[in-house]
């Protein structure tokens, strides 16, 4: 059977090679579910590059003379590469592929892998290649498309790290365009993700996301650290997931780069199975789920100390849990930026404004940013950004970064709804340039020197006083705060535009008296005549 993608040359040239990768794997995926293939895709991406670092490490070993432990598991786990015992090693599932217990081997392979390697204890599928009974020939394919990544790394100069990397991010990103308002559950588009980076800046400390799906903030904070030549040693990363099989991906994601976190030893809700009870983070990143209804019963969780100096979040929407669980969660001098429902801003249903007035007073909210529509897969509705800080006094930090200036009783307001761009017919992105001038705009106004001089632009950003907010209702709405934009002036003369509009509008009153004569007259042909 010919190989599913072949040609080196379209995959370089016609198209960018993760959607020819894409388009060849999904091209096999037959009558399984989207929700359901992408396990079985993101599991063989998984094997395979695990399995090259293995054999890399094999032949490291037997070139330093060292052939004798090149079966001895320590060998491995001492540089972080996963040991791997021949049956489940890449090589053995592809001589086996076109075998028709191709499944079973699969999913004996990844049991083994998660046996030999208690870093990945619950982390790979269970027996999803022989559950979901995908057609031999469009497995031993799909083997074979992904086989292919190497050859491609190899062209691109790339290292394959980086490149499975990349596959297994635009995978999750296209899975979960698919799988519409399901796909949300577990992916968090990179753009919010990278915007929220920016901004909170993770450089050093605990790294915390309470619903952290398939792990994408964690990706994008190593990325941030990459790009401003941080050292990813100086982080640690904890998480927790609600759901079984995201919580699967979540470990896989964050093997397939090397990094270390905890998830919690199980998928468990962070609100009756707090994984981290004592975690105190410097930074956290969160997604939670939109108006989460029906969270709790009316007789749980109602003296819990997260919510000690508020009130007891209302049964209907978790919202506000979520807000309070997180600002539990930081520490003396952490900050949070998360994604919330535009309605969080302005809500008074269930006690919510009381809440919401309380975290105001005690001066933890520190800038709140309003999103354009259509920039998840969940809903079509805009959302919002919060940023949540404990100490907004002047502090300094151990590395190169500037002291920022004492912002007590400030909160920064960014109406960023007129950004963003099109990227398909019902889904847009912010762009780099966007996410720039968002977080440019915030750190001038926290004083960081590199960012210039902060100042008010009408229509886009505005520093409010809590005296401001509280002269609002304590309602947080960005568009409330930042005024309209000016308009900018077309050089044509007041009076030439008055004028204009004045035989528009009156032309346009000569036909609405036409149409209502000849209304009256079909009116009274009919019978109905005044």
């Amino acid at each position: 059977m010919a190989k599913a993608t072949n040609n080196k040359k379209d995959i370089k040239n016609t198209k960018g090679f993760e959607e020819a990768l894409w388009d060849a794997a999904n091209k096999l995926r037959g009558s399984v579910e989207s929700s359901e293939y992408k396990h079985i895709v993101l599991s063989l991406i998984f094997l395979k590059f695990i399995s090259d670092k293995f054999e890399k490490q094999r032949e490291k070993l037997v070139a330093e003379g060292m052939g004798d432990y090149v079966d001895m598991v320590d060998f491995y786990t001492k540089d972080n590469v996963f040991y791997l015992p021949e049956d489940a090693r890449w090589s053995f599932i592809q001589k086996q592929a076109k075998q028709d217990d191709i499944a079973v081997k699969i999913d004996t392979a990844l049991h083994t892998v998660e046996k030999n390697n208690a870093s990945l204890k619950g982390a790979l599928p269970d027996n999803y290649f022989s559950r979901l009974g995908l057609d031999v020939s469009k497995l031993a394919a799909l083997v074979d498309t992904i086989n292919n990544i190497e050859t491609i790394a190899n062209e691109c100069h790339m290292t394959e790290e980086d490149l499975v990397g990349r596959v297994y991010e635009y995978f999750l990103g296209k899975f979960a365009a698919n799988e519409g308002k399901g796909g949300g559950e577990f992916y968090t588009p990179k753009s919010v993700v990278s915007l929220i980076a920016e901004m909170i800046e993770p450089f050093k400390g605990k790294i915390y996301d309470p619903c952290c799906g398939s792990g994408g903030m964690f990706v994008q904070s190593l990325k941030f650290i990459d790009s401003h030549n941080g050292n990813k040693k100086d982080i640690s990363i904890y998480g927790q997931e609600y759901t079984s099989t995201t919580h699967k991906l979540a470990k896989m994601n964050l093997a397939v780069r090397g990094i270390n976190g905890n998830l919690g030893d199980v998928a468990g809700d962070s609100f009756f199975k707090d994984q981290h009870p004592d975690l105190k983070a410097d930074f956290i990143m969160a997604n939670p789920p939109f108006n989460q209804k029906q969270w709790r019963a009316d007789n749980e969780l109602v003296d819990d100390p997260r919510w000690a100096g508020f009130d007891v979040p209302p049964t209907g929407n978790a919202n506000y849990a979520w807000i309070m669980h997180m600002i539990s969660k930081l520490s003396e001098y952490g900050t949070a930026g998360f994604v919330l429902a535009n309605g969080s801003m302005s809500s008074n249903t269930g006690g919510e404004g009381k809440i919401r007035q309380k975290i105001i007073e005690n001066d933890l909210v520190d800038c709140m940013i309003a999103l354009p529509g259509q920039l998840f897969y969940t809903t079509q509705i805009p959302v919002c950004l919060w940023f949540i800080t404990k100490n907004k006094t002047e502090q300094h930090f151990d590395d190169a970064r500037e002291p920022f200036r004492n912002r007590q009783g400030e909160t920064l307001f960014i109406d960023a709804r007129e950004m963003g761009t099109m990227v398909s017919r019902v889904h847009k992105e912010l762009t780099t340039d966007d996410i720039a001038e968002i977080a440019r705009t915030y750190h001038a106004w926290r004083g960081e020197k590199k960012d210039g001089k902060y100042q008010d632009i009408a229509g886009f950003c505005k520093s409010a006083t809590l005296e401001d907010i509280k002269a609002n209702d304590f309602v947080l709405t960005p568009g409330r705060y930042v005024g309209a934009a000016e308009l900018e002036d077309d050089g044509i003369p007041f009076e030439v535009k008055m004028n204009e509009l004045s035989q528009t509008l009156y032309s346009q009153m000569e036909q609405a008296e036409e149409l209502d004569k000849a209304i009256r007259q079909n009116l009274e042909v009919l019978g109905y005549g005044g």
